[in-house]
């Protein structure tokens, strides 16, 4: 009976989850996305996105069909990120913690560090498009739409995604 009792939160527990998504179910691995970020150049989208083919293009369309193309296109295949105690020595980093990493003429062996290498096998492509009007975008945002062009040899593949809501208006004037 006491292993009765002993079983039971843990199942009551267990229960509980059954509908909940996997962990880290909210973080997209692979997808696209539109946004005003925080702190970034005004009236101004950026696009990210995480896919197996390499972003060519990106514009906003308009609802009446007009576009406007990015004015920047970035795209990072197979981006790679160090990791483990030799990462702060590496040598292109900056010397921001007092030291420029790897002495250009070792006098000894080099030391054995832990060390790794991440590597995300996906094409991570950035693109900003500038809004042409943005009073008119800021009335009718939920009509415009973005066209995003993957291409990879002789394949081409168009997608839409809505466009993003505009940020908040900012109010008040500096001191």
């Amino acid at each position: 009976m006491r292993r009765l009792l002993l079983i039971l939160p843990s199942l009551v527990a267990l229960a509980a989850c059954t509908d909940a998504p996997p962990p880290g179910a909210d973080i997209p691995l692979q997808g696209m996305t539109a946004s005003f970020p925080p702190g970034a150049v005004a009236n101004v989208i950026r696009v990210d996105a995480r896919e197996t083919e390499p972003l060519r293009a990106a514009e906003l369309v308009a609802p009446d069909g007009s576009t406007t193309p990015a004015n920047w296109l970035d795209v990072d295949p197979n981006p790679r990120r160090l990791a483990g105690q030799d990462a702060v020595a590496d040598p292109w980093r900056s010397s921001g913690f007092g030291t420029n990493g790897i002495n250009p003429l070792p006098t000894a062996a080099p030391p054995n560090f832990a060390r790794s290498q991440n590597q995300l096998l996906l094409m991570v492509s950035a693109a900003d498009i500038p809004l042409p009007d943005p009073v008119v975008y800021r009335q009718d945002w939920e009509k415009y739409k973005i066209r995003l062009s993957f291409a990879s040899g002789d394949r081409l593949d168009v997608r839409e995604i809505p466009a993003p809501a505009p940020p908040p208006e900012q109010t008040g004037g500096s001191s």
